[in-house]
């Protein structure tokens, strides 16, 4: 597809790069000369540059041909009117970053006069995945598949797991439930494991099973905590305010630690329901006398990632929490992949993944099977396809397949009934297939098949 993006920011520079990995055709416009240079030196993408919310440039990057626009300029009100006219202009589709929680629950009135395809809030979006995560406070992530009845989660195997030691294909016959191990990641290490790969203390392991299933899988596991009832949050941004009202309407008791005074002011108006405190999430004695002790989530929410970092690892030596911590500069997520800073979410990349499955989505709609998209990893994807009459190898066993390397066949719906394959099992029409594969880029069920 061509695609236009205004915007070279964090999250423009992340879609650039991951949508030029899928093939796409990219036209990046932005005002920076040196931003847009560094861009285009990299990518094999075509840089404009200027002001994208005018004709002029738009009708440059070919607007009335391009499938899809999406405007993630730093700002709400340039990335609306970009969508507005390049609509007008003739693209097929607009995508917008509306940040502004005030604008965010309005657009849904205007978004139609506006052309908008979709509206992506950052910071709703990550407090989102963060609910998600203390729903579930034994992964350190989770996403959801076949409209909700599947789930994969990831996991820290502890040093007296049962999990430690165990060959993949020993853990359903021992529990007597469907699970599969479809990820491990060991170090800097990720492996697509087969049945006789044996798992390690600390691995980080994904785990696709029924939602039925989980809990008992986590018992056994030695991984499963109680309900959160307590959470205390540092950092008073858009995240925790999102954050905050989710879980206040949930039942659970929010603390939020915010040292500038007005925004504690605005947030108690905000946020009736949670405890608003004046202070540094910096200083122990704080953190000490508001229960960290005894939280059962921290989470370090600050504009500073190496505040966020450094907080986190306080917690974990003071407490049991479930701890999340925020990391916006991409750079840091493999400097601190091994330490016990809990989940790591970063609403740059959050949007961007909603932005690519939307593309995704598109692509169904031009000829792509794939439903839903993740990243499990730095180089790992589950897609979820819709299996169509063109699948030549419809009941065939899976044993018998041809498979990329490095690829694995984790579920299959159909019909809403949820099967953990094994080689015997097989594909029929109508079933939606969950893959997990280090292979980039795949856009149809047939590419899972060596050419």
């Amino acid at each position: 597809m061509r695609i236009i993006i205004v915007g070279c920011g964090k999250v423009g520079r992340t879609l650039a790069e991951q949508l030029d990995n899928e093939n796409h055709d990219i036209v990046l416009i932005e005002k920076n000369p040196e931003i847009l240079s560094e861009a285009t030196d990299v990518l094999d993408i075509i840089g404009i540059e200027g002001n994208g919310a005018t004709d002029t440039v738009l009708r440059e990057a070919g607007v009335d041909k391009a499938d899809l626009l999406i405007a993630v300029t730093p700002t709400d009100e340039l990335n609306l009117l970009c969508c507005l006219i390049a609509k007008k202009l003739g693209v097929r589709s607009t995508i917008a970053r509306v940040r502004n929680p005030e604008y965010a629950q309005q657009i849904s009135l205007v978004q139609e006069d506006l052309g908008l395809s979709m509206a992506i809030n950052p910071e709703f979006a990550a407090a989102q995945e963060m609910a998600q995560l203390i729903r579930f406070p034994s992964a350190i992530n989770v996403d959801t598949f076949a409209k909700g009845r599947v789930e994969i989660f990831k996991l820290i195997v502890p040093e007296r797991s049962p999990l430690n030691g165990i060959k993949v294909y020993d853990i359903s016959q021992q529990l007597k439930v469907h699970i599969l191990v479809c990820v491990i990641e060991r170090g800097s290490e990720v492996i697509i494991p087969s049945g006789d790969c044996s798992i390690q203390a600390n691995d980080r392991i994904s785990v696709v099973a029924p939602v039925r299933d989980i809990t008992k899988f986590f018992k056994w596991a030695g991984v499963l905590t109680g309900r959160i009832n307590n959470t205390i949050i540092v950092g008073g941004g858009r995240v925790s305010y999102y954050l905050a009202r989710r879980l206040t309407d949930d039942g659970i008791n929010v603390k939020i630690i915010e040292r500038d005074r007005e925004r504690c002011d605005e947030l108690s108006q905000l946020l009736p329901k949670a405890v608003i405190l004046h202070g540094s999430g910096a200083d122990h004695e704080m953190l000490m006398e508001e229960g960290i002790a005894a939280a059962d989530a921290f989470l370090s929410l600050t504009d500073i990632d190496e505040e966020n970092v450094l907080l986190s690892l306080y917690a974990a030596a003071k407490s049991n929490a479930k701890i999340i911590t925020k990391i916006s500069h991409p750079a840091l997520n493999e400097i601190v992949a091994d330490m016990p800073i809990g989940s790591i979410i970063s609403p740059r990349l959050i949007t961007a993944e909603y932005i690519l499955r939307y593309v995704r989505a598109m692509q169904n709609s031009l000829g792509s099977n794939v439903e839903t998209l993740y990243k499990l990893a730095d180089s790992v994807e589950a897609l979820e396809f819709r299996v169509r009459e063109r699948f030549p190898l419809l009941g065939k066993p899976l044993v018998s397949l041809n498979l990329k390397s490095n690829l694995l066949i984790a579920c299959i719906n159909r019909k809403g009934k949820i099967i953990i394959p094994g080689g015997k099992d097989f594909i029929e029409l109508g079933d939606t297939v969950i893959v997990v594969t280090t292979n980039t880029g795949l856009s149809d069920l047939n590419d899972i098949l060596q050419s």
